[in-house]
């Protein structure tokens, strides 16, 4: 067990592992298709491209989580987090100076695979925390993308404007740098009686998936919840650009204004409201609240008439943001802790599942909504979807009570 001061820092270190890979994400977006336009200018071939190397990013995440959460409940949590830090600063080298579109590729499908350390953080994470700071230091995780989506993008095109490597180069050397605070400064925090062997038939990530997600269970309830809601949250990834130029009109910069709210707001209310709001009203009703919360939301962005109504709601994504860290963390008191790597590798795994679903589910629906040829037009359509999953959200948390989960 770590002292005070070891996990104040090992706290520090996890947040500022997940805030670099959501850096990382965001660093790039403003430069990919300049990049992929070094090798190809046709219009429909920088867009294909761009579009795969979203979602193969996603789809290593999905494959690898269960790997890598396997791998930290056998040899620990340090050296596989250690691993997957220096695997991606050598890997954004790589697509810095990739020479062909083969090994730029490549590279992006190394850091979806690096990536999933996502999985070992959350456990990690777990390891350290008590009923006192459990929802705060979750809370914590959803702070560091946040930011990390905030300052990425801006710093991205900054960093872009001098050079389309330039922002590769940035996130492999602070990513480097973490590795290396990382192997001076990190403890390991699993114990050696926590510690299980690998079996083979769990790191199929639809296997593990499929085992959380059984509802006979009180665990398998809220896992349930869980992929509802990060399938609507995937709404704002894959339309929200659309759906703005669409009905407002907005420009880029307009876009990318609010985009930067989104992030901020997640921020605040995932790094400060989660430790105000659920020691108050505990982890159950702090799901509700923001589920609910989260319906008017997404309802509101599809039926709002008037762009000022979107920036009114936007504030709205900060008391939202309760429901993740309380959900995840009444799913981690209802799992034993030699899973806690199985779990979180599963839950990264469904994340990454609606990361690779939502895309195709919301812009179809866009599609069909705004044809010509359909009498019923509802662009909003997508949110409107979004905000029936957090319906079904709120009967299955009634649901989950009645199985006996525990707070």
């Amino acid at each position: 067990m770590t002292t005070t001061t070891q996990r104040a820092a090992s706290v520090r270190f996890i947040f500022a592992t997940i805030f670099l890979d959501a850096l990382g994400i965001g660093l790039l977006i403003p430069v990919f298709p300049e990049v992929i336009r070094r090798f190809g200018h046709n219009p429909e071939f920088v867009n294909h491209y761009y579009g795969y190397f979203i979602s193969v990013y996603a789809l290593m995440q999905f494959l690898a989580s269960p790997i890598l959460g396997s791998l930290s409940d056998r040899f620990g949590r340090r050296p596989v987090l250690l691993v997957s830090l220096l695997g991606a600063g050598l890997d954004y080298i790589l697509m810095a100076l990739a020479p062909t579109m083969g090994l730029l590729f490549a590279g992006r499908i190394v850091s979806g695979l690096t990536g999933a350390s996502m999985t070992v953080a959350s456990s990690y994470m777990a390891d350290i925390s008590d009923d006192s700071n459990r929802s705060a230091n979750f809370g914590m995780i959803g702070a560091a993308f946040g930011l990390g989506f905030i300052v990425g993008p801006g710093l991205g095109g900054l960093l872009g404007d001098y050079s389309h490597q330039a922002p590769f180069i940035a996130a492999a050397v602070l990513n480097l740098l973490n590795f290396a605070f990382g192997y001076f400064i990190l403890p390991e925090s699993l114990d050696a009686e926590h510690r299980r062997d690998i079996h083979i038939s769990k790191l199929n990530p639809f296997k593990s998936i499929l085992k959380v997600l059984k509802p006979s269970s009180a665990m398998g309830v809220l896992v349930w919840i869980y992929l509802l809601l990060y399938l609507a949250g995937q709404s704002h990834p894959s339309v929200w650009t659309l759906y703005t130029q669409y009905k407002f009109k907005w420009s880029a910069l307009q876009v990318g204004l609010s985009l930067s709210m989104v992030g901020l707001m997640v921020a605040v209310g995932q790094g400060y409201l989660t430790r105000i709001i659920i020691p108050k009203i505990g982890e159950e009703t702090s799901v509700k609240l923001g589920t609910w919360i989260n319906f008017i939301s997404l309802a509101g962005y599809a039926l709002a008439p008037e762009e000022w109504m979107i920036w009114a709601i936007l504030p709205l994504i900060a008391l939202s943001g309760v429901a993740g860290p309380a959900l995840q963390s009444l799913i981690s008191k209802n799992t034993p802790p030699q899973e806690q790597g199985e779990l979180q590798g599963s839950l990264i795994s469904i994340a990454s599942l609606t990361a690779i679903v939502g895309p195709l589910l919301y812009t179809d629906l866009f599609a069909r909504y705004t044809a010509a040829d359909n009498p019923v037009h509802m662009p909003g359509a997508p949110y409107l979807a979004a905000a029936g999953f957090c319906v079904i959200c709120l009967i299955l948390v009634y649901v989950a009570k009645a199985k006996g989960a525990h707070e």
